[in-house]
């Protein structure tokens, strides 16, 4: 069963909630944090429909996104994964991909495991 749409305020807030918090220097509590990567992982898929690419952020959420072949069994021959910090980063636009994808906090395999042009995620 899908997992219902996160509303855009609740998601928004979030993210803001954990910008804050990362801006502080503090750590967001846990619920904050998995809200505010399945938001921007969400509106990341609804931009970017697809199944060609898999972007996971254990333990919180995985996305297929991008379009092109689907991917149905097994592990995904495109496949994007980071840490949430790192994701969140990502998604706001306080860390490019490339800067990621050199200090080695982004792991992506496949030829189209790029989402480069595609963040920051459009979030508020």
């Amino acid at each position: 069963m899908a997992r219902a749409r996160i509303g855009d305020d609740e998601g928004r807030a979030a993210v803001e909630a954990w910008r804050a918090a990362d801006a502080a220097g503090e750590a967001s509590d846990r619920a904050t944090l998995a809200l505010a990567v399945r938001y921007s992982l969400q509106v990341l898929a609804e931009r970017s429909p697809g199944g060609t690419v898999e972007v996971r952020v254990p333990p919180f959420a995985a996305v297929q996104c991008i379009e092109g072949p689907r991917h149905t069994r097994g592990t995904p021959p495109n496949v994007i994964e980071t840490d949430a910090a790192t994701w969140l980063a990502l998604a706001t636009g306080a860390l490019s991909w490339d800067e990621g994808r050199a200090s080695g906090r982004v792991h992506a395999s496949g030829q189209r495991a790029d989402l480069d042009g595609l963040l920051p995620v459009p979030l508020g």
